[in-house]
Parts: C-alpha cells; structure tokens; sequence
C-alpha cells in the first residue's frame, strides 16, 4: 500500500468518524465512502521523496516519549529547527507521519533540522500531559543543540489537527514551558495546520456527532477543564511573538483559527492567516500530507513565512 494512501486510512481512524454509537452497518457505509474519499486523496499530488536519514532521540522514559531529528544535509554552523507534532485526535498517531512525508526532505533541503515529535496518548494520559510531552521534548532539543548544530534561537513549532492544538497551548499557555525552564521567548513563531479546537466548548458544542465522542474521550465534560486547555483563555500577552494558522476550506477550522488569531494579535503578536482550496476530512488529511510538496499552494506560503520568521 502507498504510503500516502497508508496515511490517510490512517488520518480516518485517527478523527475517529466511525463513532461506536453508530449501528454495525451504518459504520460499514460510512467506512466505505470515507475510504473512497481518502484514497482520492491520496492519489493527488506528487509522491514525497525518500526520507532523509534521521536519528531517534529519547526525551523520557515511555515508548512514545522519542523523536526524529534530522539534520539539513551539508549544515554548517548552527541552523534554525521545524519541530512538529502530528495529529491524530489525543487518542492516535505517531511521528512517522512527517519523517515519511513531505515535510522531513523538503525542510532540510531550505537548510533547517527537523525533527516529528512522539508523545503519549489518551486515555493512557491527559491532554495536559501531551502538551508537557511536546514541552520536554523541546527542552531536550535544545538542551542538545551545540551537539545537534541548531540554533536555540530559531525554532518554530509547527502541528497538524491535535498537533495544531497543542502547538497553539504552548504558544499561548506559558506553564508547559515555564515547567521545563523555557519561556515562550524560546520560540520564533507558532504554526497551527488546519487545528480546530483553539476554543475547545465552542468546539464541542458546534460539533457533529462523530467526532462528540473523540473531543469528550480528550477534554471531558466539564467546561471549566475544557476552557483551561483552550488556547483561546490565554490569548491575552505573553504569546509566542508569531503565529502562521493554515486551514482548509472547514467552516470550524477557519471559525476557531480567526477567533484565536484576532485575539493574539490584539494581545501584540505578529499573526498571518491563509486558508487553502480543500474541504472536509478529505481536504485536512490533504494539507497535512502534501504540505512541503512544490506544487501544493500551501507550500511557498509557508517557505515564505518560516524565511522571514529565521530571518534567512
């Protein structure tokens, strides 16, 4: 099986649409159509190239407290680093979906390290031990960074869909950083890739069905808990000094990505917004695989970004 069509069967699982509560067939149909879409995705575009060699590092004693790094070919000298957390719902997912991708080759070809970020997963732990994952994983890059040839000053953290979440909760929440003795400071920008729970009880209360059961499994019932995961709550300074949100044409997505944006920038961050052709599961699996792809419209804007924010 492709690996691109791997990943978008995966990206079905992950969001978690076949909800339990659904009848046997009614799962079944639904299953068939999803895979129909999805594997439509996944046909488009050019085919990633192989990825990179890479070195996997541990940041903590359970399995899924590791991560790649890979380093630009040819580096010399300190060089700016692209961290990034991959979705999957709380509950799934695992960084291979950016070491295998796009991401990984076309980020050191620009000259930057990259390194895909494992962390634990609901229900085996809480969100709030997600993003101190992301956190501690970040310390330990840059605790390596002389041995690892990156600038500390020039990191950028990037997500896609419960990636996105936790990246923006980092970029806004201070405490995750705070804990592992870093600061927001320790950040050149925020990148949120098609995320949709920046408020997480707007969030809840605008979606359907299928995905009721994955947002009340990562953030429970009980408003006061949701708002404190919220992005959102702490959009008031400090924040990390940029942000770049990226969406698909999803009306929630771009709904929570212009509430956090607007909010962010009253408080005196540098914020861009660009949303990109692509609806539904079909068009948010797509963005999060093709980004870094040469002909994906996603792709220069973002180079555009990541090259003023390194200041390269």
């Amino acid at each position: 099986m492709a690996p691109a069509l791997r990943h978008s069967i995966a990206a079905l699982a992950v969001l978690g649409l076949l909800a339990t509560s659904l009848p046997a067939r009614s799962q079944i149909l639904m299953g068939a159509m999803m895979m129909r879409r999805l594997a439509k995705s996944a046909s488009r575009g050019n085919p990633a190239p192989a990825a990179p060699a890479h070195q996997t590092i541990a940041y903590g004693a359970d399995p899924l407290q590791n991560l790649d790094f890979t380093p630009p070919p040819g580096a010399k000298g300190p060089v700016p680093l692209v961290v990034f957390v991959h979705g999957g719902g709380w509950t799934q997912g695992n960084k291979d979906n950016a070491t295998g991708g796009w991401k990984a080759p076309h980020y050191t070809s620009l000259g930057y390290a990259f390194a895909s970020i494992n962390y634990r997963l609901v229900p085996q732990v809480s969100v709030e031990d997600e993003a101190s994952d992301v956190a501690t994983a970040l310390a330990r890059l840059i605790a390596e960074a002389d041995r690892l040839g990156i600038d500390r000053h020039r990191i950028v953290l990037m997500g896609h869909s419960a990636g996105a979440h936790l990246v923006a909760l980092l970029g806004s929440d201070e405490r995750y950083l705070a804990r592992v003795g870093l600061s927001q400071g320790d950040l050149a920008g925020v990148l949120p890739i098609d995320g949709a729970a920046y408020d997480v009880p707007a969030q809840m209360a605008a979606a359907g069905r299928y995905m009721q059961g994955r947002y009340k499994q990562a953030f429970g019932e009980d408003p006061a808990h949701q708002r404190a995961l919220s992005p959102l709550t702490y959009a008031a300074a400090p924040n990390a000094a940029r942000f770049l949100f990226i969406n698909v044409q999803r009306e929630d997505g771009l709904a929570q990505a212009k509430a956090l944006a607007e909010a962010l920038r009253h408080a005196g961050a540098q914020v861009q917004t660009e949303s990109f052709d692509g609806r539904g599961l079909q068009g948010h699996v797509e963005i999060n695989r093709r980004l870094g792809d040469p002909d994906y419209a996603a792709t220069p804007v973002v180079d555009r970004w990541l090259k003023a924010v390194f200041g390269g």
